[in-house]
């Protein structure tokens, strides 16, 4: 049986910056990542499934919006007066 291995959408290759050029499979534990474009390979262990996920500028909150106050937005009629 063979492994299947997918391209990774929007990922750029640490050695030739080609973007969309990186397939990724896992085999016997290991995670696997090589460029169709140049010679970059990269073999990373598979983490458990309790470990974090990996930080990113996506999944993280910036420093200005912990201290933000949240406030409703209120929608107005325009045919009835203010109060």
């Amino acid at each position: 049986m063979s492994t299947v291995k997918r391209f990774i959408a929007g990922v750029i290759c640490p050695r030739c910056a080609a973007m969309d050029r990186i397939r990724a499979w896992e085999q016997n534990g290991i995670r696997y990542r090589e460029c169709v474009s140049c010679d970059f390979f990269e073999q990373l262990p598979v983490e458990d499934e309790n470990s974090s996920e990996l930080t990113t500028r996506v999944n993280q909150v910036r420093d200005e919006q912990k201290n933000q106050d949240v406030q409703p937005v209120r929608i107005l009629d325009p045919g009835k007066p203010r109060s």
